[in-house]
């Protein structure tokens, strides 16, 4: 495509102003194409298949195999097989070479509510599904598409107890922390939640004093220890409560007291290995009880004895899963690789074989996805959410390449793809002229030139006064309006480009 001479004229006058003016792309983010004309936009429609292949797939449980593909129907895995066995199914087809596809990672100790984190950036590396435990209460959302986050709300806590004597403020359901003082209170507390959204529960268990916690890197006082807990019996009420209305009960815990009190009350789940020294004895009941126990490692690295709780933890057989704690300052949005990477060497003790690397990525996809109430959630297998990952290279060698990834799919629709040009002159012409024909009443008269005014490639629309446009500087597709001048975010051209049959 050559550069056009830029003629001053209205259309080219609409677009001077628009970038003069410095709109943000984010500030009028929508998804998919107006179909009604109301200004109500729409997620793009998804390919009805797409087969992707590489040198190597991990399928979330089974090691890695050679050679094969995954073929997505809409939104749901449908099958894995060898490439040949999958390419009569769909014709919509693309090998990735020397590469590595894998279940979307889970992230299962997120605050990125309270936080603030960019969810898109989360999504784009790599976590399809987090677990937001602590912040304001947010109803499930996501996952066709966008980074399906699970909110637990605030945590319940004990009067003047953490999390709020650390972050300060009233609590309430739009914060970090909510009180109780009694069984009565958190009964109604977790009805409050579940009515609400919350997808579990988290309580606070948390007497504070462990040397190294993270706490004390936050800039805010910290109040002398022992900070006031939830009672046992509190902790009991809320766990049976929570029990009847389906829903897990997490605990933020740091020592023996609050391990104790947690596995008497039958919490299902520890929000972080601990940081203090934990007793063999608890330790054992942790595995025992099959009590889920979130990792966490990176983020309470200063932690002195979590090392040693999470390696006893590990050969105990406990069932330990991937978390990072994205929204804290110290690690990425997204897949951590040196998470992974303590993960390895922390839980399989002095001899590392290929099966503990295995078992690692097995802890961030098929074993984080088992309890969150979504069948197939983390694995590769049919009827599971189309959340894909890949790689180029391999992972199982470098767990680093995961932080990176090359290709993002969420809910069958993608959202990273640098396995293509997708900017290149062949695919911006392709994609222009099926929307032409897919949206005649918003595109039209069809066959228009397609004009650089960088960062975008466009076509603007006399009769309909309409501009359709890809830009360059992040490769999304935008729709404006002459009449309203709104910059609308139509989403990746990644993620167009199948269903326009243009890859």
């Amino acid at each position: 495509m050559k550069q056009r001479n830029f003629r001053f004229n209205k259309k080219n006058l609409v677009i001077s102003i628009m970038l003069w003016q410095g709109i943000s792309f984010s500030a009028f983010g929508h998804q998919g194409i107006d179909h009604t004309g109301s200004g109500t936009v729409k997620v793009p429609g998804l390919p009805d298949c797409q087969v992707l292949a590489a040198t190597r797939l991990f399928d979330g449980i089974n090691f890695p195999q050679e050679n094969m593909a995954v073929l997505i129907e809409g939104n749901t895995i449908k099958q894995v097989g060898a490439l040949g066995e999958l390419s009569g199914f769909c014709a919509n087809q693309i090998n990735l070479g020397d590469a590595t596809i894998l279940p979307g990672f889970i992230e299962r100790h997120g605050h990125i509510a309270f936080q603030n984190v960019n969810k898109d950036i989360v999504l784009e590396h790599g976590i399809t599904t987090a677990q937001d435990v602590g912040g304001p209460l947010i109803p499930m959302e996501g996952g066709q598409g966008t980074l399906r986050l699970l909110s637990a709300g605030p945590i319940i806590q004990a009067v003047d107890g953490y999390p709020l004597n650390i972050f300060g403020g009233d609590g309430g359901y739009d914060k970090i922390g909510i009180t109780v003082s009694s069984a009565a209170e958190a009964e109604a507390a977790v009805d409050d939640l579940v009515n609400g959204g919350a997808t579990a529960i988290v309580i606070s268990l948390e007497p504070g004093g462990e040397p190294g916690r993270h706490w004390m890197t936050h800039g805010n006082p910290v109040p002398d220890a022992p900070w006031p807990m939830l009672s046992v019996e509190i902790v009991q009420a809320i766990v049976t409560r929570a029990h009847m209305l389906d829903r897990r009960v997490l605990a933020f815990v740091g020592e023996e007291t609050g391990v104790a009190r947690a596995l008497d009350g039958k919490v299902d789940e520890l929000v972080h290995v601990p940081c203090a020294a934990i007793s063999e004895t608890l330790l054992q009941r942790i595995a025992d009880e099959n009590v889920t126990v979130v990792t966490t490692l990176d983020t309470h690295s200063s932690c002195e004895q979590m090392h040693a709780n999470a390696f006893s933890l590990g050969m105990k057989n406990a069932k330990i899963v991937y978390g990072s704690e994205i929204g804290h300052d110290d690690v990425p949005w997204g897949i951590n690789g040196e998470e992974l990477h303590i993960m390895l060497h922390t839980l399989s003790g002095s001899a590392i074989d290929f099966e503990d690397v295995v078992n690692v990525l097995k802890a961030a996809t098929s074993k984080a996805g088992e309890d969150l109430g979504i069948p197939g959630l983390g694995t590769l297998t049919p009827g599971a959410p189309a959340d894909v990952i890949a790689v180029r290279g391999n992972p199982f060698e470098k767990f680093k390449i995961l932080e990176y990834p090359d290709l993002v799919i969420s809910g069958g629709r993608t959202i990273v793809n640098k396995f293509l040009n997708q900017s290149s002159e062949a695919n911006i012409e392709c994609f222009f002229t099926w929307a032409e024909e897919k949206y005649p009443d918003f595109l039209a008269p069809s066959g228009a030139a397609t004009e650089i005014f960088n960062p975008y490639s466009y076509r603007y629309y006399p009769e309909t006064q309409t501009y359709l446009g890809i830009s360059s500087a992040d490769n999304h597709v935008y729709y404006m309006k002459t009449e309203d001048g709104l910059l609308r975010n139509e989403g990746p051209l990644a993620n167009w480009l199948p269903l326009a049959g243009c890859q």
